[in-house]
């Protein structure tokens, strides 16, 4: 009797699984073909009415009804991209010196009258601007990366002795290859191999970090050096570097650019993200008191997904905010 109720018992969670995992599917299939069916056909038709009744298309509606900023430029993206015409999609991919011409072209092919929406083509330019400089910022951070830290190079080298003299002051480096180096957080007597996952970025970012905020960057490095809490500060900066790669990579850092600069976006503002990211990773390691170092991969990714997670906020601006001292 017993085995019978759970033969039965096992069946019927069996059907059920398979029930809600049919049901599942469903509504899949049912998103899809929605989804087909409005950008194939409804969203053309719901733009011409639209166009029909205000009297403006669907990249005029967008700039009229919302702010400068992401939620802006980030609809302009996604309607340049879903949109027919090859001037439009062609608009993501432009140089900043064919932009201007394009948007002429732009303005032609949605038959825009000017007088009538005088600030349209400027709100545009913005975000062409923002949209094409993302691609292109990207395009230099990866070069940066790919670029390997040569020790015969004499910029190179001084890019690394230089960061040694601003977070050790008045340490002096007794040779070029020393234990010396793990005092700042390197792994081993010569950093250049701790640089071959993010190559000159990961060298440039702590750098501009010391550079830029140099009381800031002791600071964190004091925090790093704490004998309970402490963790390695230059090898911890270079994975830093890497998240900030892999979520610019991944198009999470649209938002906070789109927010933060009103043009085009520069290596400057990545190396501004650098810095925050290097601050409240420094704060965060603390609150969490980790038991050890052992811990750092997953502590890593909870900050990971904390970040993460206010980068999908439309109004994100990650900026660096020092606490000031009571």
């Amino acid at each position: 009797m017993c085995r019978s109720k759970a033969s039965v018992n096992c069946l019927h969670e069996l059907y059920t699984s398979k029930k809600i995992h049919g049901q599942c599917l469903s509504c899949r299939m049912l998103g899809y073909i929605w989804q087909c069916f409005y950008s194939s056909c409804l969203r053309f038709w719901l733009k011409w009415f639209l166009r029909l009744v205000t009297g403006r298309c669907e990249l005029q509606r967008i700039c009229a009804r919302c702010k400068a900023g992401a939620l802006r430029t980030a609809q302009i993206e996604h309607s340049l991209k879903s949109s027919k015409s090859k001037v439009l999609r062609a608009a993501l991919s432009l140089k900043e010196n064919g932009l201007d011409e394009h948007l002429a072209q732009i303005i032609q092919e949605k038959r825009v009258k000017e007088q009538k929406d005088p600030t349209f083509k400027a709100n545009l330019r913005q975000c062409l601007l923002q949209i094409n400089g993302y691609s292109e910022l990207f395009e230099a951070v990866e070069e940066l990366r790919k670029q390997v830290f040569d020790s015969e190079n004499k910029e190179h080298e001084n890019m690394l002795l230089k960061l040694w003299d601003l977070l050790m002051p008045s340490v002096k480096l007794e040779s070029r290859i020393t234990k010396q180096w793990g005092n700042i957080g390197f792994q081993g007597d010569d950093p250049k191999t701790d640089f071959r996952g993010m190559g000159m970025l990961g060298l440039t970012n702590l750098l501009f970090f010391s550079e830029n905020h140099t009381d800031v960057a002791r600071q964190v490095l004091s925090h790093a050096s704490h004998p309970r809490l402490g963790y390695s500060y230059a090898i911890v900066g270079i994975n830093l570097t890497e998240m900030a790669y892999s979520l610019m990579k991944s198009d999470a850092l649209k938002p906070h650019f789109y927010n933060t600069v009103s043009g085009k976006p520069q290596m400057k503002h990545f190396h501004h993200f650098y810095c925050y990211l290097a601050y409240e990773f420094d704060k965060f390691w603390l609150e969490e008191e980790p038991e050890s170092i052992m811990e750092f991969n997953r502590y890593r990714e909870k900050f990971h997904d904390k970040v993460k997670g206010q980068l999908q906020m439309p109004e994100v601006t990650l900026i660096m905010t020092v606490d000031q001292e009571k």
